[in-house]
């Protein structure tokens, strides 16, 4: 399906990918909310969910000790499906929120005026009730962990809130983005302990420095449109020095992960996953063309691969200290 949505018919919106399972597989009276919910573009709770299953995974593998059985290592699946329901939840509901506060400017920005709410193919009643309904599974979620991990996660409301607001007030909203989507980084650590320690907050600093700088680049795709309305973005504020940027962004990411390794004890091979995902932010800054939106949604994306490789490295060093008493 090519067609562009407007006010005069249904379709795709502009910036998520054609022919998605979406408008194959449900009705079309369904598509709005799923348009609201972002269920067309996975890679947003993908990039919410990371640092919850970085979280669970350092928790699972922190103070290992050479012979650990291998349940005790691994992360509770039970967990990470409960993040993985949570954050798909969340995030539709955030951006249900998002999109509602920000009628107005996605209706003069080209890539957004076609999202449900500028088009008209939802009114702002329907829009609160799909929120409502979301937002009531993610408490479903919450609910089944601890008490600590439950006032925690109610804890996190106050950034998400403020956060579609942050652009009109500082140019720095990919602090605030960062500031609710990292809260993951903690919400694993205490689900598992009912507590937090110094490790889990420097994974969330890490994470927060990380969000920065992929919401940057994100961000280059809109800062022309940005500039006319009055959007303000680290995008439009960094300008020809983001590479420098994201040098000490992705940099400062990786430092705070590694620390947070060390003070959890992870095994050693857990930093080879940092290694690699290092490598890959190494070239997201190599070959970024800020004036190029394609390009920079597309590296955007691709961070869905530092996910996977800091996850896979701590799950392995989890496993090295099942296996290494028989080297």
């Amino acid at each position: 399906m090519e067609k562009i949505q407007s006010r005069q018919g249904q379709g795709r919106v502009a910036d998520a990918p054609s022919g998605h399972w979406v408008y194959r597989a449900m009705p079309r009276g369904m598509w709005p909310y799923a348009q609201l919910a972002r269920w067309d573009r996975p890679i947003g709770w993908q990039l919410l969910l990371w640092p919850c299953l970085w979280s669970t995974a350092l928790a699972a593998s922190a103070y290992a000790q050479p012979g650990a059985p291998l349940a005790e290592v691994l992360p509770s699946i039970w967990h990470i499906l409960l993040f993985l329901v949570g954050a798909i939840a969340m995030r539709g509901a955030g951006c249900t929120y998002n999109d509602l506060v920000d009628e107005r400017i996605d209706n003069a920005v080209e890539r957004t005026r076609s999202r449900p709410l500028p088009s008209g193919q939802v009114s702002r009643g329907q829009a609160w009730a799909f929120l409502l309904a979301q937002a009531l599974l993610g408490l479903l979620v919450l609910v089944q962990f601890n008490a600590f991990a439950i006032a925690l996660g109610f804890a996190s409301l106050i950034v998400v809130a403020i956060y579609p607001f942050a652009k009109r007030f500082t140019d720095w909203p990919q602090l605030f983005l960062g500031l609710a989507f990292s809260w993951g980084a903690l919400m694993g650590w205490a689900a598992d302990f009912e507590s937090l320690s110094l490790a889990p907050v420097l994974l969330y600093f890490g994470s927060i420095l990380w969000v920065i700088g992929y919401d940057t680049i994100y961000a280059h795709q809109d800062k022309e449109d940005d500039a006319i309305v009055g959007v303000r973005s680290t995008a439009r504020l960094f300008g020809e020095k983001t590479r420098q940027w994201l040098i000490a962004l992705y940099g400062g990411a990786l430092l705070f992960f590694a620390v947070a390794f060390a003070l959890a004890e992870v095994p050693m091979p857990a930093l080879a996953g940092l290694v690699a995902a290092g490598a890959h932010m190494a070239r997201q800054i190599r070959v970024i063309d800020i004036d190029n939106p394609d390009q920079c949604l597309a590296l955007f994306r691709s961070n869905n691969v530092v996910g996977w490789l800091i996850f896979l490295g701590l799950i392995g060093g989890g496993l090295w200290a099942v296996i290494s008493p028989q080297f």
